[in-house]
């Protein structure tokens, strides 16, 4: 396609001595920039939280519209690409940091929120509050952006750390998502299913089937099966379809790409069998999706 369009790529900027690795942006001051950049799908490398205390309007995320109202909160990850529609009418909050603040370590805990607040394709990417969580969020705000014009203060880098991921905590215990099952960290299917989650968004590019990921994580193919059927009413390759048709639909509607060398990047060395595979998965020809 020769008019073919590449989205745009952010990431967080370095400023001093003092390496930046998360910002705040006024939403209201965002818009008012008059740029035409939020309106256009673009894509970041970090994680962004918007959210947005008041207005109404539309957000595209992955090629799906999302209703915007009060107090609703949306979490996107690297990778996603995602526009505004053209109102601009908001009062709230962006908050953006790097994957440093989000670094998959060993704890359950931290696993969990990355990989189901972020990271998780088969479920909305918005929650909703409601009650005094706003007025408890809101405080958070006010410490990061505290924090933020006092870098120099003592563990000032790990308290931004340990604020946001408070934000997270709040949002995993009280928000309603906007669609998905809920998840709770003390069922062991439920943690199963957001390891395989994590390890999906790792490695979808070379890994296609269930007894692979099985294998990595030392359980058997039907014990998978029957966790993520328990977690998303899903089963493992349906997830692992789905996430690599994802990633093709991104690189065919947002990247110059060649068809083949999409094929390649999502894995597949037989460029005719990614055309079958995105034939099947969607019902249109990779070309015919691209036009």
């Amino acid at each position: 396609m020769e008019n073919q369009k590449e989205y745009k790529k952010y990431q967080l900027n370095n400023e001093s001595s003092w390496e930046i690795e998360t910002e705040l942006l006024d939403l209201r001051e965002f818009f008012a920039e008059g740029s035409d950049a939020p309106f256009e799908g673009h894509t970041h490398e970090y994680y962004q939280i918007i959210w947005f205390r008041r207005g109404e309007g539309v957000h595209f995320v992955d090629f799906k519209e999302y209703e915007v109202r009060e107090n609703t909160l949306f979490f996107i990850s690297p990778g996603q690409v995602h526009h505004f529609d053209r109102n601009t009418d908001f009062d709230g909050v962006m908050i953006h940091f790097n994957e440093n603040f989000l670094s998959d370590e060993n704890s359950s805990e931290n696993i969990f929120l990355k990989y189901n607040v972020f990271n998780a394709f088969d479920a909305a990417p918005c929650y909703t509050i409601a009650g005094d969580e706003p007025e408890r969020l809101n405080h958070l705000v006010k410490e990061m952006q505290y924090e933020l014009r006092h870098t120099e203060a003592f563990a000032a880098h790990d308290y931004l750390k340990y604020l946001i991921k408070m934000f997270l905590i709040s949002i995993q215990r009280h928000a309603t998502r906007g669609t998905g099952q809920a998840l709770c960290i003390n069922n062991a299917a439920n943690r199963t299913f957001v390891k395989f989650r994590q390890l999906l968004e790792h490695h979808y590019c070379e890994v296609h089937t269930v007894k692979e990921y099985a294998d990595r994580m030392n359980i058997s193919s039907k014990t998978l099966t029957n966790c993520v059927v328990e977690s998303a009413r899903s089963t493992p390759l349906k997830m692992i379809n789905e996430r690599i048709t994802l990633e093709a639909k991104r690189q065919l509607l947002y990247s110059s790409l060649k068809i083949k060398e999409i094929g390649y990047l999502l894995g597949f060395d037989d460029p005719s069998y990614f055309i079958k595979f995105f034939k099947r998965q969607t019902g249109s020809l990779p070309a015919e999706f691209r036009q």
